[in-house]
């Protein structure tokens, strides 16, 4: 996102400085400018279908293209296969442990039994310690499959990853329109070859259009963010208004832009003010116009 400086075609130091519309004359000279926005391609590959026209009017969100994603689709089918074989992998290390814990269920059972025997002076205290002796055997197999499970687990958690990864390529591979606003330049065309970062189209948002004036620090006194001003642009023989609000004020002082060619001229000091003002089709970017104060 940047911002497009049409300079000023030419103001005197005089204007500046003059304030208040007793004089005749304008309060502050510019031109108008829109916020631009580069579309670009977020991955590469075939451009299958592309719905941009220079000069058409796309509201936010708007699907306008996709990239081909034949070739991911594919890698994640493989991936998919990989997981399905590995899973099963992991299926028969499972079942292994699922039938030692059954065996450990059992012997936990019987250690119950042996030692009420025991309590009674009816069992051997030899019994429990073979019991206790095959519960420790069956631990021991349960932590070593487990072990062996292990890298079947991590293998499984990797495809997952890339499982996701893809998507989200695929996901980048449609081309959605940030913003509502007018197409300007075009940069590319249905079936062309793309990669990641190539521009694709710019769009602006033309319905509010900013005019960037220069003002001296004698009048930032009268000038206030919201405070409500009339623009002014050439219209045949007369002058066309419109209504403006300030909504920036520089909080710092820069020289007269270059294009001012008197050295007296180069060397003042002045703010940039933004004046936003609702297009109603005749404003285009880089036109001069006035601002007047109402008050």
């Amino acid at each position: 996102m940047k911002y497009t400086h049409s300079y000023i075609l030419g103001f005197a130091i005089l204007t500046l400085i003059s304030c208040g519309q007793s004089n005749g004359k304008a309060d502050g000279y510019g031109n108008f400018e829109a916020t631009e926005i580069t579309v670009s391609a977020e991955n590469n590959g075939k451009l299958m279908q592309f719905d941009v026209q220079e000069g058409n009017k796309l509201q936010q969100n708007t699907f306008v293209g996709y990239i081909d994603t034949i070739p991911l689709a594919l890698k994640r089918e493989q991936l998919l296969v990989s997981k399905d074989v590995v899973s099963s992998k992991s299926k028969g290390v499972l079942s292994q442990i699922a039938v030692l814990k059954a065996k450990l269920k059992t012997a936990n059972t019987n250690k119950e039994r042996t030692e009420n025997l025991i309590r009674d002076h009816a069992g051997t205290q030899k019994q429990l310690d073979d019991i206790l002796g095959e519960i420790d055997v069956i631990n021991q197999q349960i932590r070593s499959v487990e072990i062996q499970n292990a890298p079947v687990v991590n293998e499984l958690k990797s495809i997952d990853v890339q499982l996701k990864q893809i998507e989200d390529q695929i996901e980048k591979c449609k081309i959605v329109n940030p913003i509502t606003g007018t197409v300007l330049t075009k940069y590319t065309e249905p079936n062309e070859i793309t990669a990641f970062g190539k521009p694709l189209y710019k769009i602006a948002d033309l319905e509010h259009m900013e005019l960037r004036v220069y003002v001296s620090e004698t009048q930032l006194a009268n000038l206030k963010i919201g405070e409500e001003v009339t623009v002014k642009i050439d219209d045949k023989d007369d002058m066309k208004d419109y209504p403006g609000t300030i909504t920036w004020i520089a909080s710092e002082a820069e020289f007269t832009p270059k294009i001012i060619q008197t050295k007296e001229e180069r060397v003042a000091l002045v703010y940039a003010v933004k004046v936003t003002v609702k297009n109603d089709g005749s404003l285009k970017i880089g036109m001069p116009a006035e601002m007047w104060l109402n008050n």
